[in-house]
């Protein structure tokens, strides 16, 4: 198997914008009594009833977020319409956008789009054991992109003499998942939870910034110093280099040229513990008090050691870099901006100056873990309308991330339910919903964690914060479907 191994970041982040958005876990759902998912929120909850995943429909969903949004890359085109074959939009390259405007949807404490996936090949939970049961094979993708405020800078416009870029860097994982799952009620008001999960490694990369500066001399010339690195674990794995010709200029480059895979397999192996607790004040000398419940979860505590490490970083020295190109080409006597993508590409190879090393054995790698904090109140005189509280939070370096939401959940019938929910996180103020069916037989779900805004040309969403879910499985057991006079007391307060 042969990859080539050509894309670089600026043009990738633009690819990514562009591009399908990845899965992850429904918060929304998080406060949705028998949502047949919550354990992989919380490992203590369980369900009502007992569930089997349509394969990959079991829960289907979209997700996608960050602050680097498409709509602050993206601009119309100053030469739409008047130069012959401009395309409506351009980047932000574009000589004729200043560059006050430019950056003017970039934040300046940094940029980031993370993209989730976690896709269920099959999932079973069932009551046994004198609790709830999980079995779940899921295939899991992670992909964070972090980009500085200075690296866009210095690609518009230069106009100080010194940026820093840090912060920029890229990581990817692919792995297989393996959970067998447990929760039970110890106590009358205090419920745990825990899974274990046997994880088996596709691939991981990771580029990083070192120290890595870019500096204007006495003569006029920008020098970048520091080091780059990318890290790649995949089985087999070899990176060869060739030297190609710049595409938009004279002269050749020593690149890498293909990730060459020669022993393709497992390329990882490690483990994962989910742990969960809910607790529900119950009986308590201060009334009010009664019937709130706290919980707390710790996702992906665990880690993946990799058999092989290959290796690509620069040299460490000190080069000349002679800027970002603005996109401009001349042809038959005129000026025609392009976008630009191509000298960006070749800019940027200069910029990552990278070179292989080799393989440089194993390693191995902790997962990005996840805490959720949650309370959760019924309305005293409704018991089937409560408020909620989650708080979130990613440990994952320059890719972690927070959020905070506040949820009105009801269930009007003991076979549906559902919410509404505002949401303050690292990147947006965003609203979410769900509503959730599971009669006996089956269970059908919908949700969203962000709303879909704006979108662009190509149905491109704008703004990088988007989700939609959606969730088919086979349901058996639980509580018998609602009378006549259940119905009237559900809705009536």
């Amino acid at each position: 198997m042969k990859t080539a191994f050509s894309k670089y970041f600026l043009a990738a982040t633009l690819a990514a914008l562009a591009g399908t958005t990845t899965a992850q876990e429904l918060n929304s759902a998080y406060f949705t009594d028998d949502f047949k998912y919550r354990h992989d929120m919380n490992a203590a909850y369980g369900n009502d009833q007992g569930y089997a995943a349509i394969p990959v429909l079991g829960n289907l969903n979209t997700r996608l977020q960050g602050n680097l949004n498409a709509g602050s890359l993206l601009f119309a085109n100053p030469d739409f319409g008047r130069v012959a074959g401009a395309k409506k939009t351009a980047t932000f390259l574009h000589p004729s956008i200043s560059a006050s405007e430019a950056l003017s949807g970039l934040d300046k404490d940094g940029n980031k789009l993370l993209m989730d996936m976690d896709i269920p090949i099959a999932s079973v939970g069932f009551n046994a054991f004198n609790g709830y049961n999980t079995v779940e094979l899921r295939a899991r993708t992670h992909v964070g992109l972090s980009m500085p405020y200075e690296f866009f800078e210095f690609a518009k416009n230069m106009d100080n003499k010194s940026y820093s870029f840090d912060d920029l860097g890229a990581q990817a994982w692919g792995y297989m998942e393996l959970g067998f799952g447990h929760s039970r009620q110890i106590f009358d008001n205090l419920r745990v939870g825990a899974k274990v999960k046997l994880l088996f490694g596709g691939a991981y990369a990771n580029l990083n910034m070192d120290g890595v500066q870019a500096n204007l001399t006495d003569k006029n010339k920008w020098v970048i110093s520091g080091k780059a690195r990318m890290e790649l674990n995949m089985k087999g794995a070899e990176i060869t280099e060739k030297d190609e010709e710049y595409k938009a200029r004279p002269g050749t480059y020593k690149t890498m040229d293909k990730v060459e895979v020669n022993s393709p397999g497992l390329g990882g192996f490690g483990l994962g513990l989910d742990l969960g607790g809910i607790y529900e004040f119950k009986d308590c000398s201060v009334d009010w008090l009664d019937g709130l419940k706290v919980s707390l979860a710790l996702n992906d505590l665990g880690f993946i050691s990799w058999s092989n490490t290959v290796v690509a970083e620069s040299t460490g020295e000190p080069f000349e870099f002679n800027g970002f190109s603005m996109g401009y080409k001349d042809k038959d006597g005129e000026r025609k901006f392009d976008n630009g993508m191509d000298e960006v590409a070749d800019d940027f190879k200069d910029f990552a100056n990278l070179r292989s090393k080799g393989d440089e054995g194993g390693q191995s790698h902790g997962l990005g873990a996840t805490m959720r904090f949650g309370l959760e109140y019924p309305l005293p005189v409704y018991d089937r309308l409560t408020f909620g509280s989650l708080l979130t939070h990613r440990f994952d370096g320059k890719y972690s991330w927070t959020e905070e939401r506040i949820s009105a959940n009801v269930k009007p019938l003991d076979w549906v339910d559902g919410g509404i929910n505002v949401a303050f996180t690292s990147f947006c103020t965003t609203m979410g919903w769900v509503i959730n069916f599971h009669p006996v037989g089956m269970n059908v779900f919908f949700g969203m964690d962000h709303t879909i805004g704006k979108m662009g040309a190509s149905m491109v969403p704008l703004n990088s914060n988007v989700s939609f879910n959606f969730g088919l499985n086979v349901a058996w057991g639980g509580k018998k479907k609602e009378t006549r006079s259940d119905l009237d007391r559900a809705l009536t307060f």
